[in-house]
């Protein structure tokens, strides 16, 4: 049976469909509507779906898609197997618990540190018994030179550098890239040798919209031979809660 999953994020919306894990198809874009969901489900012959929204709104185009295929919406009581051990699970990110639950699909029996590189930067671990206590977050590499921007009298707004390569900045605009990209490749650095620290053997999976990025200013780390990429992390976590709790 094949899977709808959406997962509406902060910028972007995904729609995936999954046959059981293989990955049928995907698409991103800022706004969807029922049509075009209809579409793919009808090529997809779908019959239930899920949907992860980090939105309050309610998109008005579901009361239209439940006509046609059964679909529920993934949250805290949706895990999929794994020990949600978080204090306050109703208020935890439906992106971060589903990003968790996709990494120990993945990878069960191991220990991942899951950074999902987007709006916001999130640090997120589950240990090879699948218990998850929680993460970190941190703004997001873009969030981190608009806030220089609209915070500052005088400071231009800039975009990521991906060709931006030294320490010290020797002009305000090399200074900014300095600030922003060296601080989030330090803070990476910090958060991924403190988790294998403690446990060596930790995986490091990237994913998001920066996730490529990201693994740009991890390439010369000692850490780059244990990064994984995987950008459809959350989805495949989602596919994972609908397929399990429904079985």
């Amino acid at each position: 049976m094949a899977n709808l999953v959406i997962d509406i994020g902060n910028t972007l919306i995904k729609v995936a469909v999954f046959n059981q894990e293989e990955l049928l198809y995907f698409g991103s874009k800022p706004f969807i509507d029922a049509a075009s969901v209809l579409e793919i489900v009808d090529k997809f012959n779908v019959k239930q779906g899920i949907i992860s929204s980090v939105r309050k709104e309610k998109e008005a185009w579901r009361d239209e898609l439940v006509q046609y295929i059964r679909l529920e919406y993934f949250n805290s009581e949706k895990t999929a197997g794994i020990n949600n051990r978080y204090k306050s699970p109703k208020t935890l990110g439906a992106d971060r618990l589903a990003a968790v639950i996709g990494a120990h699909q993945l990878y069960p029996g191991q220990s991942s540190l899951v950074i999902d590189a987007g709006t916001a930067i999130t640090y997120d671990h589950i240990d090879a018994e699948g218990n998850y206590f929680g993460g970190s977050i941190s703004p997001g590499l873009n969030m981190r030179y608009k806030a220089l921007h609209d915070y500052t009298g005088a400071l231009p707004l800039l975009k990521a550098d991906g060709h931006f390569a030294v320490d010290l900045g020797d002009d305000t605009e090399t200074a900014i890239h300095s600030g922003v990209q060296n601080g989030v490749r330090f803070e990476l650095l910090g958060f991924i040798e403190k988790y294998r620290a403690k446990e060596p053997e930790t995986n490091i999976i990237l994913t998001g919209g920066d996730s490529i990025f990201f693994d740009t200013l991890l390439k010369n780390s000692i850490f780059a031979p244990y990064v994984k990429i995987e950008p459809y992390l959350v989805l495949k976590g989602l596919n994972a809660a609908i397929t399990i709790n429904n079985d």
